[in-house]
């Protein structure tokens, strides 16, 4: 086998999520059990949501759980740089290729008139997509209004009829058929590169020969495989990975489940436990064992073990390993350390004790002021809600506008928060008391505390996020037919 190169290549569009996580462990196993190099890549091209506080959360996760890499973002190689936002000349020398070839094409097709094509698609039933408008403009016509500043993408051309038949180490051979495959922007009007093209031309460039990642991304592999023949470059070998679930089947996400790498941190599971669960998604140890560290884990790799049935991501499950490395792995002394350090960082308790300063007598007092902040979700009963101006819809209603606008939210500041809250509470006509009332019993359990906004802010939205949906559950929670009705609701507020 030739010299193994693996990569990773998350977005920096929101918090570090542990499905990047499961498949950085994957690459990096099969890329060190075969001697090679795992390269992480920061796909950044979305500058109206990529932020750098992102791309560090990612970058201090990966790290955080022992997932380091050969060669990215402080660790520069020879394939830099490792951000694409940095590759833009890069691209425009590649898309002038295929433009030349004529395997790519302007498009000055309105985002009005492509809403009207795909309406009218949809009313006729038919494959949904780009009809290739623009490719029956002449080559002075095209000259013309690019000259003019017209704005334009650049798409790809996709061939009519037949089939793509790729490999995938996992599935065997598969078929595509090349109608189902729209003309793929590649070139966006404000100059970047889209994930399929940027996804291709980087692969090839720092000389990723094994593409590990999640089967989401199956039906890409024709305009992947295409853009590989069209620059007349060898493809790498495909292994798409099975989605994480959720106990229901239902893929893993974070209305369901907690995603953030963020929140099992602040949750105090040990990071080598978290690893240890990863590598159990889809994979097991050859003697069966599941308890194993990453050297085990990657001395034994066999990426051709991976079961394809939906690994499901029981957090029962990763509290009983994270309960054995607990028990089985730390000292009384490395206990404490680890305790320590998990509940006294620095920047976290310099926010709480203003917060408790205000309200303490003795320091025996501490301990029951501080649990909101160093626990997890709170214990809750039905009663303490119990408001002689909120009835139980406006209650439930309270809790689940606040976790989506707090979700909304562009920060976690305190000012942030107060400005989201206090909005909504005008939004629905009640007064800012009666209105943060469920949020102090949610994040609290009590109806008086230190202020929920602050509290909220410091917690971040991980934590505050597993509040609310645990108070709306001990509320009895919302049926469909209500989160439907509530949802329309919401979006009428704004």
């Amino acid at each position: 086998m030739t010299n193994v190169r693996t990569r990773i290549a998350p977005s920096p569009t929101g918090d570090p999520h542990v499905g990047t996580a499961y498949i950085a462990l994957f690459n990096r196993c099969f890329a060190r059990q075969h001697g090679g190099e795992f390269i992480l890549r920061i796909e950044d091209t979305d500058q109206a949501r990529s932020t750098d506080k992102s791309e560090q959360d990612i970058l201090n996760s990966l790290r955080w759980l022992g997932l380091d890499w050969d060669e990215g973002p402080g660790c520069e190689g020879d394939c830099g740089p490792y951000r694409q936002s940095e590759r833009a000349d890069i691209y425009r020398e590649h898309i002038k290729v295929l433009l030349d070839k004529g395997h790519a094409f302007p498009c000055f097709c309105t985002s009005q008139r492509l809403d009207e094509l795909r309406a009218e698609q949809m009313a006729n039933k038919q494959q949904l997509g780009y009809d290739g408008h623009c490719t029956n403009l002449s080559v002075e016509e095209v000259r013309s209004r690019i000259a003019a500043g017209e704005e334009h993408v650049i798409r790809m051309q996709v061939p009519e009829t037949g089939e793509c038949e790729f490999d995938d180490m996992l599935r065997g051979s598969v078929s595509i058929a090349w109608s189902q495959i729209d003309m793929q922007v590649l070139i966006k009007s404000d100059g970047l590169p889209t994930y399929h093209f940027a996804n291709v031309v980087d692969d090839h460039l720092m000389g990723i020969t094994h593409v590990i990642r999640g089967e989401e991304w199956i039906n890409s592999v024709p305009k992947h495989v295409l853009l590989y023949q069209y620059f007349d470059w060898q493809a790498p070998v495909f292994c798409h990975m099975p989605l994480l679930r959720n106990p229901d089947k239902s893929k893993l996400s974070k209305r369901k489940n907690p995603t953030s790498i963020n929140y099992y941190r602040d949750m105090g599971y040990l990071p080598q436990a978290l690893t240890n669960y990863l590598g159990m998604m889809g994979w097991t140890m050859p003697d069966g064992e599941e308890k194993f560290s990453l050297q085990q884990m990657q001395e034994a790799f066999d990426i051709t073990r991976v079961s394809l049935g939906g690994p499901i991501f029981d957090i029962e499950k990763l509290d009983w390993l994270n309960g054995k490395y607990i028990r089985e792995d730390l000292s009384d002394e490395e206990f404490v350390a680890e305790f320590a350090k998990w509940a006294f960082q620095e920047h976290k308790v310099a926010r709480i004790i203003p917060l408790l300063k205000q309200r303490v007598e003795r320091f025996s007092d501490v301990a029951e002021l501080a649990q909101p902040f160093v626990s997890g979700v709170i214990p809750l009963n039905a009663e303490t809600f119990a408001h002689k101006k909120l009835d139980a819809p406006m209650l439930l209603k309270i809790l689940q506008f606040s976790l989506w606008r707090l979700e909304e939210s562009a920060g976690f500041g305190r000012d942030q928060v107060e400005s989201v809250l206090q909005e909504l509470a005008t939004q629905l006509d009640l007064k800012i008391r009666d209105f943060l009332f469920p949020l102090f019993v949610a994040m609290s359990g009590k109806a008086v505390a230190a202020s929920v906004i602050e509290t909220i802010s410091v917690l971040g939205l991980d934590i505050t996020r597993a509040r609310l949906r645990n108070a709306l559950d001990v509320l009895g929670g919302i049926s469909k037919k209500q989160a439907k009705n509530l949802e329309k609701e919401y979006r009428q507020l704004n």
